[in-house]
């Protein structure tokens, strides 16, 4: 459909909401608000400081260029060089300058009057606007009435998300390997995890409809669940990157079952493809904005044709965490139960942090900020390509095509510890690596990696269990200095001593130094090479 106009309308799909949500009213003094705008209104109602008291006459930053980052790499260089460069830069960054006054010179402007004054709970306009504007660009909504608002970052936004669809006792389906910080603001509310099985492109269609076809009320205890939550791009923690094939699949299924789907997309600029080993590297070539919004994986916004889809977005990666902001986007129905949410908790996000985002968007533009998020996405795959490098320096990996688990469907590295002698011959050197300690599949997208344990050959292992030994392993790693994140925490239900499985760790490439993710992961093989012999 090439515009919204040939695009129907969401359909009604209040029975979702949750008792809670239902009985939310507006609040009385926010109901003023409708009349704020009208002109000549003399307002005597809020209790609004004047803004003459404000101690800020104007506000003002200096703003990196969009075109700070490079488009493309230069194969001749070492992984390492680029690195070296962006944490060794001596040349002066280039910056613009905004200022915010504290009264507007212009209808629309922005203003400390107002941006600093007791808001909407939908958003500044100005920034609204520039958020409709993108969505409508990038991920271009299956349906005409989408519309989005203002939240303080995504787990504030999942959090009035619980509160608005889903009643204590319900079930929440949810991928097997999941974020843990969404499964801790569910369970204070009574919600049950529903873990569905994956593979390499996160939530397996298949799965998900033998969850759904075979649901036992009675067996389960609860009703069958009507909510879904996704990380679909980068997910949490695994790195698999969902395309649109598997997606249009897990729709028909909600639709088919009547489900809504939590799209939580943190990481959606931030897709890196295909890991290449450094040997069989070319270089990454600039493309268009056309080019660059077709490469995505789109959004579950582009297939959703109902309405059934919430999606929340953040600046947090795009642009920095401590903004606290992002936003909605779903049909208006749900944005309306969810602006009753923000009135009487949140309000809106911060008056400054809306300018500051605010300004930056519009001094960049559109075209400005796609071009940051296309550097954006060549940064990070720049650093997990460093990152796996220094694995292959460090370990002896052997590619395998999986097709067994959560890891089916795609190359798996299997990774040994290499000969500590060097002057072991050639022909007896694949003798010589020790048996497969741990496996991983390459983020395609994210922040993360994500590593599958392999301490069969452990001593202990029979006696002890892979729960204890990846415990065991994860504390001699951090006395050793290096932190890595343990992986029972991001299974969706608690692993138990007897519960099947490996043990698993994650671990972030994303804000270290070159030098510290080399000595991390030479760190690594030190304790486990001594690990494996106690």
């Amino acid at each position: 459909m090439s515009s919204n106009e040939k695009r129907g309308e969401a359909v009604d799909l209040s029975h979702h909401l949750s008792k809670v949500g239902k009985a939310r009213q507006t609040s009385p003094l926010k109901g003023l608000h409708k009349y704020m705008g009208k002109p000549g209104l003399i307002s005597l109602a809020g209790g609004l400081p004047n803004a003459a008291y404000f101690p800020f006459s104007s506000v003002s930053g200096d703003i990196l260029a969009p075109d700070s980052f490079p488009l493309e790499t230069d194969s001749k260089e070492s992984s390492l060089s680029w690195f070296w460069r962006l944490f060794s830069r001596t040349d002066k960054e280039r910056t613009s300058t905004f200022t915010v006054g504290k009264y507007s010179k212009h209808p629309g402007d922005l203003d400390l009057e107002n941006g600093l004054q007791y808001g909407l709970a939908t958003g500044q306009p100005k920034l609204n606007e520039i958020i409709r504007e993108f969505v409508g660009k990038v991920f271009q909504p299956g349906y005409s009435n989408w519309t989005t608002l203002v939240h303080t970052g995504n787990t504030d936004a999942w959090f009035k998300t619980i509160q608005t669809i889903l009643n204590p006792g319900d079930g929440l389906i949810v991928s097997e390997w999941t974020y843990p910080s969404a499964m801790a603001g569910a369970q204070p509310f009574g919600i049950i995890p529903v873990p569905v099985g994956m593979d390499s492109e996160g939530m397996s269609s298949i799965s998900l409809r033998q969850t759904l076809s075979e649901w036992d009320e009675s067996a389960r205890g609860i009703p069958r669940p009507h909510v879904l939550y996704t990380v679909p791009i980068g997910q949490n923690p695994t790195g698999t990157t969902m395309g649109i094939q598997r997606k249009k699949e897990i729709y028909d299924i909600c639709v088919e079952y009547d489900i809504i789907i939590v799209e939580d997309d943190p990481y959606y600029f931030l897709q890196q493809g295909k890991y290449i080993p450094k040997s069989d590297r070319v270089v990454d070539s600039a493309t268009d904005d056309e080019a660059f919004i077709a490469s995505l994986a789109p959004s579950y916004l582009k297939i959703d044709y109902q309405g059934r889809v919430i999606r929340l977005d953040t600046f947090s990666k795009t642009v920095c965490p401590g903004s606290r902001l992002g936003w909605f986007t779903c049909n208006p129905m749900f944005a309306e139960r969810l602006e009753r949410t923000a009135e009487t908790s949140s309000q809106a996000p911060s008056g400054f942090t809306q300018i500051y985002v605010a300004s930056l968007l519009l001094k960049w533009q559109y075209e400005g900020y796609l071009r940051w998020l296309k550097a954006l996405r060549l940064q990070y795959k720049q650093r997990r390509d460093y990152f796996l490098d220094c694995f292959a320096d460090e370990f002896h990996l052997q590619k395998k095509f999986s097709t067994e688990g959560y890891t089916a469907g795609t190359h798996l590295y299997h990774a040994s510890l290499k000969p500590r002698r060097s002057f072991v011959p050639l022909s007896e050197k694949d003798n010589a690596y020790s048996k497969p300690l741990f496996s991983f599949v390459p983020p395609s997208s994210g922040m993360f990696l994500w590593i599958e344990l392999h301490l069969e050959e452990h001593p202990a292992f029979s006696s002890l269990g892979y729960k204890a030994l990846e415990m065991k392993l994860w504390t001699e790693i951090a006395e050793a200095g290096v932190l890595f994140a343990p992986g029972a925490m991001f299974f969706a239900t608690p692993v138990e001593d007897d519960t099947l499985g490996h043990g698993h760790f994650r671990i972030s490439f994303s804000n270290s130094t070159p030098e510290d993710l080399k000595k991390a992961v030479s760190t690594f093989s030190t304790v486990l090479r001594k690990f494996m012999k106690n």
